[in-house]
């Protein structure tokens, strides 16, 4: 499997009047044409890795790495001006509400057409029959409609479509996923899902699936990193998740009720400090 992205030895800083805090700490991984899943608890520092390879914290945030190399370039070594070519149209990311992403102000179709012509040449025409082209991938029925409303018009399974089509439509080769499902209910998770899974194998997309739902992502993605407290403490197989060795993973699933097996009463997840001491496991391939 050809590597697209290579991330060695990530660390996400803050200054704070008690000292630096580490959010993010020698995070190592690899990713593919595959679907990496990465799971932890809020604060585990997720979602500041994949603002990290984007070079999205911004100061006082400090951002360090040995490399985040995309296709053997060095993403940290790239100018402000470089990395807006990279935004968008060679990674894009999926934010976790649609609500605070979509500009109130405009129209939808405005801002997906100009996610499109930001990085190509097209006239208005053409942008605007591919955003409808789009906006039918990810199962928008009427697409003409929505083009001319406003992101307050749409309920939030439709603003996480509309989100997926405008990080879509510059045909990126990474796509970052920042729990684009958390806000839905069961079966509009489902479809979105199978949108993204159909539009990332057909276009031969490397996905990082950003989430804290552990069945979700077993069940969705190839691989798995669980973080906790800034590093990666476990990488497995997504089916063999279940089967996970690493004390805190195996209290995440046991603190998840199950249909097959209920109980009285769900485990609460007893922490040790030594895990949030022990070196990084690796995640790359």
């Amino acid at each position: 499997m050809s590597t697209l992205l290579d991330v060695e030895n990530l660390w996400v800083k803050f200054p704070t009047r008690n000292g630096v805090f580490d959010a993010v700490r020698g995070v190592s991984f690899t990713l593919g044409r595959e679907r990496l899943g990465i799971v932890g608890e809020s604060g585990s520092g997720k979602s500041m890795t994949g603002r990290a390879i984007l070079r999205l914290i911004r100061a006082p945030g400090m951002v360090e790495a040995d490399h985040i190399s995309l296709e053997g370039q060095d993403l940290l070594k790239m100018s402000e001006k470089e990395m807006r070519d990279v935004r968008g149209q060679r990674i894009s990311m999926v934010m976790q509400d649609p609500k605070f992403s979509l500009n109130p102000v405009m129209t939808i179709g405005d801002q997906i057409m100009e996610a499109y012509r930001l990085h190509t040449n097209a006239s208005k025409s053409v942008a605007y029959t591919k955003s409808v082209e789009m906006l039918e991938a990810v199962s928008i029925r009427d697409p003409e409609r929505v083009m001319r409303a406003y992101p307050h018009e749409m309920s939030g399974g439709m603003g996480q479509r509309i989100m997926i089509a405008m990080m879509l439509i510059p045909n990126p080769e990474i796509l970052i996923a920042d729990e684009p499902t958390s806000a839905l209910d069961v079966s509009v998770q489902r479809q979105v899902l199978d949108i993204m899974d159909r539009l990332v194998k057909e276009r031969g997309m490397g996905l990082i699936f950003i989430s804290h739902d552990l069945n979700l992502v077993s069940d969705f993605c190839d691989r798995v990193l669980i973080m906790y407290a800034g590093r990666i403490v476990e990488v497995c197989e997504a089916d063999k998740l279940h089967e996970a060795k690493h004390p805190y993973t195996r209290g995440l699933l046991n603190s998840l009720p199950r249909l097959d097996k209920p109980r009285d009463r769900l485990e609460v997840l007893q922490r040790d400090p030594a895990w949030s001491e022990a070196p990084s496991v690796s995640g790359r391939i």
